[in-house]
């Protein structure tokens, strides 16, 4: 499977998301197919984060956006379900709180930035204030922000200040990949309804989701300015096609194992001294034994 076709151009250089297919499969046959490779991806990944774990000097930031019934959640499920959850943070960001709101837009993502040796996985993310925000400017409002900042320039200024702060954490060993999961309205419109016809998914739909996708429109204007504007040779961006969610957990799966593959990981090397404390170690208790 070539996944860089689905890398973003740093900068959104001749980048259209309305160019980006939604159901391509390409160099996967068919659903088996893509179960086999998730298989193997899981596996391939488990064995990683092992050694990411015990490495102890680089941390991982998964960020998964899409419109909603894309599958962030299923995919999250899958390609981490042979994660060990001590390793792994898991965060989710819906409506900001009275509390969050009290302070800058990226506050409360930050606090929640993965330690040293970990996984952390991002269901929405600090993206939200350039995507539903500037869908519904009137949610700037709640912010609570000086007349000031709100300017013609706002999401110019909160590019900057996102990909300012996705270098930094880079620099200090944070590996950021970002994840726009791409949905069709067409197939949104199908899962939506079987979420209507299905009692144990009943509860994933609610009447505020049927009202955001009338703003379809205005959302993939927005995810384009924000793909263009924010996908960095440091932090880039890959559009997934999602309509057939067995080939988007393959890809995705896919993607994060050739990214931490390129890392210098390797379990702690003792040294001399902690070599020969193990040798008596082990010794005593051999004489246990």
């Amino acid at each position: 499977m070539k996944t860089d076709r689905f890398k973003v151009p740093a900068g959104g250089q001749g980048f259209s998301l309305e160019a980006c297919s939604t159901n391509d499969t390409t160099g996967v046959a068919d659903k088996s197919d893509g179960k086999k490779l998730l298989e193997n991806g899981i596996a391939k990944l488990a064995a990683i984060q092992d050694v990411l774990y015990a490495h102890d000097q680089y941390g991982v930031l998964l960020i998964f956006q899409a419109m909603d019934a894309a599958g962030k959640d299923g995919t999250i499920k899958h390609v981490m379900s042979g994660i060990n959850p001590q390793g792994c943070q898991v965060f989710s960001f819906k409506s900001p709180s009275a509390e969050e709101l009290d302070h800058d837009f990226m506050w409360r993502t930050m606090r929640c930035m993965p330690e040293r040796g970990r996984i952390g996985i991002f269901n929405r993310s600090y993206y939200e204030d350039v995507l539903v925000v500037r869908v519904h400017p009137e949610f700037l409002k709640g912010a609570k922000l000086p007349a000031h900042c709100i300017t013609d320039d706002i999401w110019k200024n909160r590019f900057e200040d996102i990909n300012n702060i996705e270098q930094y954490l880079v620099r200090n060993g944070i590996v950021v990949i970002k994840f726009f999961l791409n949905v069709s309205r067409e197939e949104q419109l199908k899962r939506f309804l079987k979420r209507c016809d299905d009692p144990t998914k009943n509860w994933k739909l609610s009447s505020s989701d049927a009202k955001e996708r009338k703003l379809w429109d205005k959302y993939m204007a927005a995810y384009d300015d924000m793909l263009k504007n924010t996908s960095t040779k440091h932090a880039p961006w890959y559009v997934i096609p999602a309509d057939n969610k067995w080939y988007t957990r393959a890809a995705v799966s896919e993607i994060i194992i050739h990214r931490l593959s390129k890392l210098d990981l390797h379990y702690p090397v003792l040294s001399d001294k902690q070599r020969e404390e193990l040798q008596m170690v082990r010794e005593e208790l051999v004489r246990e034994s």
